[in-house]
């Protein structure tokens, strides 16, 4: 599984930074969290094929969350897409696309694909391309999501030498214990292993560090957390229905999960590494997203490289 985080700055883009937008990748599927301002530019710079987005979720109907999604709505069109595509999100967010691509579409042209807003109340759950998707309920003041994604399970190992000893031949026979049907007295438990949890990752959007999201995120292998602020500042953070570094990290704790991924840094904060190292002391395997970095992740843990192009 493939994080690229496309936007990381909180409210205000910067030279550097763009407003939130993480792309999660899976073979050639993609599936959107957030769409800020300049997210479609920051695809194009990327890897990552807008044609290829199989779903967008939205976390909040803030600007700094979806004010790209109009015009990258808009350029799949202009480059012929056929495939349906739906937008999931918060209440009002039907009433957001519908007004902005009315108002901005010619009127008598034909839309070359389908545009299906869903709208959660949290709770719910779905599935996308393999993914199962969890929204649940945050804390930011107003109606806001996050989401759990969760790839199937992979089925477990043969035994390859085993089977052959229950006499069991290459051929249709193994295939069939591959697939989970027994042959003869060999039952597929008798000779494959475990299955293999599939990876998951969870999102918050902007939010208060609360219950909810520990409850929902519990034991995930990746938690992309907003942490507008360093604990410096923890009573804006508050007042403005935001976490801290060190917020997120005692969620992540919590949580139990297995690494922590902190986006949504205030542009005031120059080094993110200084705001990694304060969740580090209470978290230890966490990382401070930067705009075009790709977080690989595999059962091993993750790899992290630049993946900017000219």
């Amino acid at each position: 599984m493939d994080l690229f985080f496309l936007g990381t700055s909180a409210a205000v883009p910067s030279k550097q930074r763009s407003t939130s937008c993480v792309a999660v990748r899976e073979g050639a599927d993609v599936i959107l969290f957030d769409c800020g301002e300049g997210s479609q530019r920051q695809i194009m710079a990327s890897p990552v094929s807008f044609m290829k987005i199989r779903a967008i979720l939205i976390s909040h109907m803030h600007g700094d969350h979806i004010f790209g999604l109009p015009g990258l709505l808009q350029t799949m069109g202009l480059s012929e897409r056929k495939e349906p595509l739906t937008v999931y999100g918060p209440r009002g967010l039907a009433a957001f696309v519908e007004s902005t691509m009315s108002l901005t579409e010619d009127e008598d042209a034909e839309a070359p694909y389908s545009i299906i807003v869903a709208e959660l109340d949290g709770g719910e759950e779905f599935t996308v391309r393999g993914f199962s998707v969890k929204c649940f309920r945050t804390e930011h003041g107003m109606m806001s999501l996050g989401y759990v994604l969760r790839q199937p399970d992979r089925p477990g190992k043969l035994d390859h030498r085993k089977a052959l000893e229950l006499g069991i031949r290459d051929g249709p026979d193994m295939a069939r214990l591959k697939n989970g049907e027994a042959v003869g007295d060999v039952r597929p438990e008798d000779v494959i292993g475990p299955s293999v949890p599939g990876l998951s990752v969870a999102y918050t959007g902007d939010t208060r560090p609360c219950g909810s999201t520990v409850e929902n995120v519990a034991g995930v292998d990746v938690l992309i957390h907003e942490a507008t602020y360093m604990d410096s500042e923890a009573r804006n953070a508050a007042e403005h229905n935001h976490s801290t570094a060190a917020e997120a990290a005692r969620v992540a704790k919590e949580a139990g999960v297995r690494h922590l991924i902190l986006t949504h840094i205030s542009h005031r904060y120059d080094d993110r590494e200084a705001v990694a190292a304060e969740a580090r002391a209470i978290f230890p395997e966490t990382y401070a997203a930067e705009d075009m970095e790709m977080y690989q992740v595999t059962r091993g843990g993750i790899s992290v490289k630049d993946v900017r192009q000219a």
